[in-house]
């Protein structure tokens, strides 16, 4: 298994101890980085400082590639689509969410202190980059349509097999309310691919 943007690889202990048979993890930031390298410590797991962008994907076949909300931060997502696809083993998976793109079409609504109860859809079709303010500072992520992540996994040479965005299931609420408020608008969007 190989995981673009893993973090501090907790996912890849819990991978390993679900019965994978090795785990490699690529992550760009050098504290992640390390936290990484200390929790995959006496395991079957390595990890990598790299950016995705610069990985070399064709000198490693894996059978499974995930991803957990990082490639709204790429803005060449082609190139890494390809990269993906050649280190995949025939019919390897690759499965991977993303920050809806409806809630990366404008941040207007992001502006707003507190928890937001309205969300503004603006410039949906015009993909590019979108500054978001984040805890004081503005981070840079790339909108892409639903259509647009489909097109460049088919251009790379997958067959999507499913899409999900992540719709609220009551049972996982304490709260009546949080959970109406959490079925108004999508946060994730998941797609799961085959060579």
């Amino acid at each position: 298994i190989l995981d673009l943007g893993c973090g501090d690889a907790r996912f890849g202990v819990e991978l390993l101890d679900e019965g994978a048979e090795n785990y490699t993890g690529i992550e760009g930031s050098k504290r992640m980085f390390q936290e990484a390298s200390h929790h995959l410590n006496k395991t079957n797991g390595f990890v990598y400082h790299s950016s995705l962008e610069d990985w070399d994907f064709a000198k490693h076949k894996m059978d499974l590639v995930v991803s957990r909300l990082v490639f709204h931060y790429i803005k060449d997502l082609y190139n890494v689509f390809q990269g993906v696809y050649d280190t995949l083993r025939d019919n390897g998976r690759f499965i991977f969410s993303v920050q809806h793109p409806l809630l990366l079409a404008s941040f207007k609504s992001a502006t707003s202190s507190g928890k937001r109860t309205d969300w503004i859809v603006d410039k949906y079709f015009s993909i590019g980059e979108r500054t978001e303010p984040w805890i004081g500072k503005e981070v840079v992520k790339y909108h892409r349509t639903i259509e647009e992540y489909v097109r460049l996994l088919k251009q790379a040479g997958f067959k999507v097999t499913d899409l999900r965005e992540g719709m609220p299931k009551q049972e996982n609420f304490q709260h009546e309310e949080e959970f109406e408020r959490r079925k108004r608008i999508p946060l994730f969007l998941i797609l799961s691919c085959e060579k």
